[in-house]
């Protein structure tokens, strides 16, 4: 029996489907990228993950927060692929309503009451405020709402049982083996300042002809004759004001950013020594070749990572008695901790310290090791490829 529809039935069918394919291609294009671009860097997404964890109170999940980081990154990509090629419908239509109900309320919880400043969704290749991420998943649902209603009409790409298990299979191994190589074995892309090719000095300036941030400043004053109070901005203060016996300022001044400006890639980089003095431009504009060995936090090193650390030293140690380098280590951690390390295996490394937030920019991993010269950061390797001496001489130390 065959079944006739009319030209208005026909035209309404035909923008459904043609609604649907745009959708699966937009939402499963979008995931796919969101999930590459975060699995690039897992590292990176599980520092923003803790922001989340401890504005939830789960600080507990911090030490896991990389591979949970590898697994959201990997069903993002999942959910994508399998979109496309029309895999597993109702289930990737329910996974896909899920995460994007689950996002969207994270982003708005983030940008409504301003704990997280910056949503990591496509970790530092694009930064997106809250509010930006907000919307961009208020409109992934409406897509991911049509695609959950009309799931049934998506045919498989792939006509071969065989071949989509296959497909199925594939997309899951190189979906989270992104992500857990990187987390091994440092980023594919670098989009940090600290990238291989950057000259850290330049990055740590404003640059010539370059505008900072511009704030206003807002005075609350008082006239000791009247009790009468008011707010004046700093211009309005210097503008006569202040020469007027009158007037008393009240409190410390607040600010308020009135301009956004070129803001400097690396602006909180600051190394001091055991006794609190700043060496920072020795550090990173030394002549020789400079090995700088990063451990965020000495304390929570693995026995894995200390029998990294130990080979790391100690091909340095070997390198040192032939090359004429400088090698140090930073870390976050108190003195005493260092001190302790130092001790207990006998570092060639000169121990420096700085904060946790540029340790954890320069080297996706604890311990890593970057390659500098006059500033310039020549190789980064994780704890995990550190190359051999001979390796480091041939390649990397050529005269």
């Amino acid at each position: 029996m065959e079944t006739n529809f009319t030209p208005t039935q026909n035209k309404k069918i035909n923008f459904i489907d043609i609604l649907l394919g745009f959708s699966r291609f937009f939402v499963g294009l979008l995931f796919i990228f969101s999930g590459f671009i975060k699995a690039n860097d897992p590292t990176g997404f599980g520092y923003k993950l803790q922001e989340y964890f401890h504005v939830f109170h789960m600080d507990f999940l911090n030490d896991y927060s990389t591979w949970i980081a590898v697994v959201i990154c990997g069903f993002e990509i999942i959910m994508g692929v399998f979109l496309l090629l029309g895999l597993y419908r109702k289930t990737v239509a329910w996974g896909l309503l899920l995460l994007i109900i689950f996002f969207t309320f994270l982003t708005f919880y983030s940008a409504f009451f301003e704990v997280v400043t910056s949503c990591g969704c496509f970790g530092d290749a694009i930064p997106l405020t809250p509010w930006q991420s907000f919307i961009k998943d208020l409109v992934l649902l409406v897509f991911i709402l049509v695609i959950f209603k009309y799931h049934e009409r998506i045919k498989p790409v792939i006509s071969s049982s065989g071949k989509r298990s296959f497909a199925a299979t594939a997309t899951v191994l190189i979906s989270f083996g992104i992500g857990i190589y990187t987390a091994l074995f440092l980023p594919f892309i670098d989009f940090l300042p600290y990238k291989v090719g950057n000259k850290i000095p330049d990055l740590m300036v404003l640059p010539e002809g370059k505008e900072g941030d511009v704030f206003e400043y807002i005075y609350e004053i008082k006239n000791k004759a009247t009790g009468e109070t008011k707010k004046v901005t700093d211009k309005e203060y210097m503008d006569g004001i202040w020469e007027d016996d009158n007037w008393e300022v009240i409190g410390e001044p607040t600010s308020r950013l009135i301009k956004k400006g070129y803001q400097i890639p690396i602006p909180d980089l600051l190394i001091s020594d055991a006794e609190g003095n700043e060496v920072t431009q020795e550090i990173i504009t030394s002549p020789f070749y400079n090995f700088i060995v990063v451990s965020t936090y000495i304390d929570k090193l693995s026995t894995a990572d200390v029998i990294a650390l130990d080979r790391i030293n100690t091909i340095i140690r070997d390198l040192s008695t032939q090359e004429n380098l400088r090698a140090v280590l930073l870390t976050a951690s108190s003195s005493d901790v260092a001190s302790k390390l130092n001790t207990d295996m006998d570092l060639v490394l000169e121990t420096f310290y700085a904060d946790a937030v540029p340790l954890k920019s320069m080297v996706r991993s604890n311990p890593g090791v970057l390659l500098m010269q006059n500033g310039v950061v020549l190789k980064k390797w994780s704890k995990l490829n550190f190359p051999s001496k001979e390796e480091l001489e041939k390649t990397y130390l050529q005269k």
